[in-house]
């Protein structure tokens, strides 16, 4: 046997060795925009670490939140990077079922991340989960319709102009509708806005000794102005709809006013995706007059469950999908306009990003003006602008965006549907022995 046959068959070996020993990360991510922009990108972390490879599990927003959830709660080891929200980090680290993300990297610069953003994915100092994109919620508008009804929005309008303007800009015989809001049940769904826009009628979900609050004239009026609104000025079929259906109905020239999270403002300003993007306006949430707007604080995240087998791989993942690079990447091979928003100081200082984004501004006021530790007019035990940070909140408030949803159908009365929310949540806050 030849010196040269020994080598070249040491180098096929070692290259097999290689190909053996790369190891799969499984990733369970949400369907939005910003998730599946991230995989088309993934040839960029692949070709930095080849003995990665990737598998992902793309679900829509509530199925990911129950798999998940299942799977972390009985240490299934299904995932090995999580995509999980601001409400879950804190009381899943309290549970010792995250890792801390202690090896992102001597250039990652945590500092950079967003003060607001940073704290609800932090526990005793340490950081549980890196934001992929941070939010809060605004209105975004078209201003075509808004000039041929002859009406103005303010940058900080009160719901009753909204309604006003929904009412008005509404033709539904061209099948335009006033205004387009999530009417899908689920408590990071439906239950999102109307929590958010609740804080602003003047409501909240427990008082200080953690008794239900449905059943006091706040959540009434509330679930009576959405309910009579959607009616008046909403699209058909409205009580199946979360953001991915309104986020489509808004680009295809359906609604003149969608309040939701204000990621959606660059997919509604990209002319390859949106009908209107040269139309579109933005404003502050509503608000009643007060002192609170109906805009909340989110953060979509990746974390690293504690039953992963392959932490240094999912932290190099981790550290790539949220880093400054990774944004440059995005504007590199997409524009600034697309760029993962709410995450990162540096981005809302790059003149590229302000110049890029109409939206800019905005969006990082809706984040600093959210405040999670006083989330209601009226004093709460609770932390949580659109969602109450406590296990149970899950089961509670789906089983209440459920009611909420079907009063939106037609299918009960408002009066019925916050009867019944106020029962539920009654006996599942009793059961847990937060009501003595």
């Amino acid at each position: 046997m030849t010196l040269r046959t020994i080598l070249l068959g040491a180098c096929s070996a070692l290259a097999f060795a290689g190909m053996a020993s790369a190891e799969t990360l499984t990733i369970a991510t949400v369907n939005n925009g910003d998730m599946i922009r991230m995989q088309k990108l993934t040839d960029d972390f692949k070709a930095k670490n080849p003995d990665i490879d990737l598998e992902w599990v793309t679900l829509e927003e509530n199925v990911l939140r129950q798999k998940v959830t299942t799977d972390i709660a009985t240490k299934g080891g299904q995932y090995d990077v999580l995509t999980i929200g601001t409400y879950e980090v804190p009381i899943w680290a309290k549970q010792s079922w995250l890792l801390p993300l202690d090896n992102l990297g001597a250039d990652y610069d945590a500092d950079d991340l967003l003060p607001a953003i940073r704290s609800g994915l932090t526990v005793d100092g340490k950081l549980y989960a890196a934001p992929f994109y941070g939010e809060s919620s605004m209105v975004m508008y078209r201003k075509d319709l808004f000039d041929a009804a002859g009406l103005k929005m303010p940058d900080a309008p009160t719901w009753d102009f909204i309604a006003d303007a929904a009412k008005k800009i509404t033709d539904k015989d061209k099948e335009i509708y006033g205004i387009c809001l999530r009417g899908k049940a689920g408590w990071g769904e439906n239950m999102a806005f109307l929590t958010a826009m609740s804080n602003s009628f003047g409501a909240r979900w427990f008082d200080e000794s953690w008794k239900p609050q449905f059943d006091q004239p706040e959540w009434k009026d509330t679930l009576t102005f959405y309910v009579d609104l959607m009616k008046e000025a909403g699209p058909p079929g409205a009580s199946s709809n979360g953001f991915n259906e309104n986020l489509a109905l808004f680009q295809t020239g359906k609604c003149g006013m969608w309040i939701d999270a204000t990621v959606a403002a660059s997919f509604v300003s990209n002319p390859k995706e949106s009908k209107v993007a040269d139309k579109v306006g933005f404003a502050l949430a509503p608000d009643k007059g007060l002192g609170k707007r109906g805009n909340w604080l989110w953060a979509w995240s990746l974390a690293i469950p504690a039953s992963s087998q392959k932490v240094e791989a999912a932290e190099k993942f981790v550290a790539w999908a949220t880093s400054k690079d990774y944004t440059k990447l995005v504007a590199e091979k997409e524009g600034w306009l697309n760029a993962p928003p709410g995450t990162r100081t540096s981005l809302y200082e790059n003149a590229e990003y302000q110049k890029a984004a109409a939206f800019a501004k905005m969006t990082l006021d809706s984040i600093n003006a959210a405040d999670p530790t006083k989330p209601t007019v009226k004093p709460v035990p609770y932390v949580g602008v659109q969602f109450v940070a406590i296990p149970e909140f899950q089961g509670i408030g789906t089983a209440v965006g459920q009611q909420f949803s079907a009063a939106l159908a037609g299918q009960v009365s408002v009066d019925q549907a916050l009867q019944s929310a106020q029962q539920l949540t009654t006996r599942e806050m009793t059961k847990a022995g937060y009501i003595k």
